[in-house]
């Protein structure tokens, strides 16, 4: 079956949900009245064993089958924050939190999961155990960490997890999946190049860090031209300069910069933060000048396990026939990665349709994707724990 019947009937429900969510957006592992909301809305679906505050704030609730002769549970996860963005939609569901939106899709992933929680309580088709993963702060807070920091595998025996994101620009309700890297590790640095202040019209009697600073710039991009395998994927980018100095006739006393290190591969990912700290280093030297690096290693790769992206794949096809089950990898970063390197599984990949890219002021989730996504949770289920 494609969309299941009882996901079509709840469509306009599960909208309803999302719409809500994305009128009271809030922040990293700030999500109390997002984890009411969801709370409330689990114990309205007749699930009683709901866990709070796991992560700091995250939420998991636990639906037994009609049956657990095979001893399994599989995790089914969803995010819950927004971003500190202005929204710039003008919908009428538009943030009522000033500063805060919805941009990336988790209030459309958060519904997804509701949905697909309210199917799995009413029906119980499968031989095991559902566990439900809310979590908060995965917008640059780690929040997947902290869950599995609190021990959430082992309290609840999770044996395999499996989550979804949406993806603007394809068909909405398609899938997209690959086996091994999908996203990113993600890595930030901050570098101060720090020389000798002075006057602009006697450049000699100072050390300029902005001409060093310029050179690093440049330089850094050697790292994915000349000291990474072409065939596999680096991205350095400078994207914040900040000078001591903001007047036009004086030559500051330093200069710094901050960025970020996008990888797919763990060998590349120590390469790249060694050459960008040889590079920095020596390049200030060059010029007379010192650097101060502070290299911060970010969410690891979000990596799919390749069973586990069959099953899910297998699974998409009997919601939307035609899956692409060799996606391009994406440069984003994605903290689910803790999750995937704690139990065996696989990311998946929601069609959103045309407009704006996610982490945009005018961005919004397509509800169109609802039922897709929450038919392909359920089947994940379904198939993954078969009653016999």
């Amino acid at each position: 079956m494609p969309i299941k019947n009882r996901f079509a009937e709840m469509h306009a429900e599960i909208t309803g949900w999302r719409r809500h969510l994305h009128q009271y957006p809030e922040l990293q592992f700030d999500v109390h009245e997002t984890a009411k909301f969801v709370e409330e809305k689990l114990r309205s679906f007749g699930i009683s064993d709901i866990t709070t505050g796991i992560g700091q704030t995250g939420v998991v609730a636990i639906i037994e089958g009609r049956s657990n002769t095979s001893g399994r549970t599989v995790g089914l996860r969803a995010d819950m924050d927004a971003l500190p963005i202005e929204e710039a939609t003008g919908l009428e569901y538009a943030s009522k939190n000033p500063g805060k939106m919805h941009a990336c899709g988790h209030d459309g992933h958060t519904a997804i999961l509701l949905g697909a929680a309210q199917y799995l309580a009413e029906t119980r088709n499968f031989d095991g155990r559902v566990a439900l993963i809310f979590q908060p702060a995965e917008e640059g807070g780690g929040g997947g960490l902290e869950m599995c920091k609190d021990g959430m595998m082992e309290r609840w025996s999770i044996d395999e997890v499996y989550g979804l994101h949406n993806m603007p620009g394809a068909e909405p309700g398609s899938f997209h999946i690959r086996d091994g890297a999908l996203l990113a590790a993600t890595d930030e640095f901050e570098i101060t190049i720090t020389g000798q202040g002075g006057h602009a019209a006697s450049p000699h009697t100072a050390i300029d860090p902005n001409l060093a600073t310029a050179h690093v710039i440049v330089a850094l991009q050697s790292i994915a031209s000349r000291n990474v395998d072409p065939l596999k994927q680096v991205v350095v980018s400078v994207c914040t300069l900040q000078a001591d100095s903001e007047t036009h006739n004086v030559i500051p006393s330093s200069v710094t910069m901050g960025g970020t290190v996008r990888t797919l591969d763990k060998g590349v990912r120590d390469l790249a933060q060694k050459r960008l700290e040889e590079i920095v280093e020596l390049t200030a030297r060059a010029h007379g000048c010192t650097a101060k690096i502070d290299y911060d290693r970010g969410y690891p790769v979000t990596f799919n396990h390749t069973a586990n992206t069959n099953y899910a794949a297998d699974a998409a096809e009997a919601v939307t026939p035609g899956v692409d089950r060799a996606t391009p990898p994406i440069m984003a970063g994605e903290d689910f990665s803790y999750m995937l390197e704690e139990r065996p599984g696989a990311y998946i990949m929601l069609g959103n349709g045309e407009g704006a890219t996610v982490h945009h002021p005018e961005y919004n989730f397509n509800d169109e994707a609802i039922p897709a996504g929450c038919s392909w949770f359920a089947e994940v289920v379904e198939r993954r724990m078969p009653l016999t």
